[in-house]
């Protein structure tokens, strides 16, 4: 379980929540749960709090995972096996900027 990710939706206030693993590039919706604002109040559309949610990726404009989120919590497996993202390197913003054409452009 990855807790506390911050999904930033298209012309929406940002809501926090819980999933299960990280998106991969084949999925067509994010599927969480205890999904809340940033404040912790639950949202004006959510009827019961222990519901699963399924979110399309088009109306989601990026997700945010904090690195607290990726640690290890005791008694839960935080990342599939094999994902490691300590080691990524840093980027200056060319890098970055190049790296951010060549998805858009795939």
């Amino acid at each position: 379980m990855i807790r506390d990710i911050v999904i930033h939706m298209n012309g929406e206030q940002p809501l926090v929540a819980d999933i299960e693993a990280m998106p991969t590039a084949t999925d067509t919706c994010l599927v969480c749960t205890n999904l809340r604002y940033i404040d912790g109040k639950k949202p004006t559309f959510v009827d019961f709090v222990d519901s699963w949610f399924m979110v399309p990726m088009a109306l989601i404009r990026f997700v945010e995972v904090p690195k607290r989120s990726l640690e290890p919590v005791e008694g839960l497996i935080a990342l599939p096996a094999g994902r490691v993202f300590d080691d990524v390197p840093e980027m200056d913003a060319e890098s970055s900027a190049a790296f951010l054409r060549r998805i858009a452009e795939a």
